[in-house]
């Protein structure tokens, strides 16, 4: 049977971005677990003192688990353009999960991390406590030198941007992936309707 070029080109870039996207997502789940042991330690996962932006793990279901299902849908798409259809929704579905990853990761990084600080000094009050302290902090990434007022988790400012930015990245380099992949798909079924006529 004769398969067209475009059959060809859409079986091989499917065959391209399924691994990359499953990559991508086993990075992020693994990004946003990370955050949820500041420091290395169990120690506030357990007592409650980890970022709400954290907890609520988006790299996991939103970048991870959703974006998973484009990886199903680009390996049905391989197989054949009567899978197509369902790729290109089950792709729609894995944009929407890495735009949400990339929402939460966004505010994770604007918010600043939870860190138990001095708020007598930062004009929050008197004493030591559980808080944002830089959430109202304009560019406070770029000025290392108040970031000492998070007593605990230690280093807490680098490790909570590191990973929300790594996650705003994989998320990005997801939403663009996944938006190829609902191309692809819909290519697809257009190389499919052809061939059938």
């Amino acid at each position: 049977a004769f398969i067209s070029p475009l059959a060809m080109c859409v079986g091989k870039c499917s065959r391209i971005v399924g691994p990359c996207l499953l990559a991508l997502g086993t990075l992020s789940m693994a990004a946003n677990i990370l955050l949820l042991f500041p420091g290395g330690t169990w120690k506030y996962l357990v007592e409650g003192h980890i970022s709400k932006h954290a907890k609520v793990l988006p790299g996991v279901w939103g970048g991870g688990i959703v974006v998973s299902t484009a990886v199903c849908a680009a390996s049905f798409l391989a197989l054949g353009w009567r899978c197509a259809f369902i790729s290109a929704v089950l792709s729609k579905l894995a944009v929407l999960g890495a735009a949400a990853c990339f929402v939460f990761s966004g505010l994770g990084l604007t918010d600043g991390p939870l860190c138990f600080y001095n708020a007598s000094k930062h004009g929050h009050g008197h004493g030591t406590l559980w808080g944002y302290p830089f959430r109202d902090a304009k560019n406070y990434l770029f000025d290392c030198r108040i970031w000492s007022i998070c007593l605990e988790p230690k280093g807490v400012v680098v490790w909570n941007s590191i990973l929300f930015f790594l996650l705003l990245l994989i998320s990005a380099a997801e939403m663009v992936l996944a938006s190829l992949q609902v191309l692809n798909g819909c290519l697809g079924c257009l190389c499919g309707y052809c061939e059938g006529k």
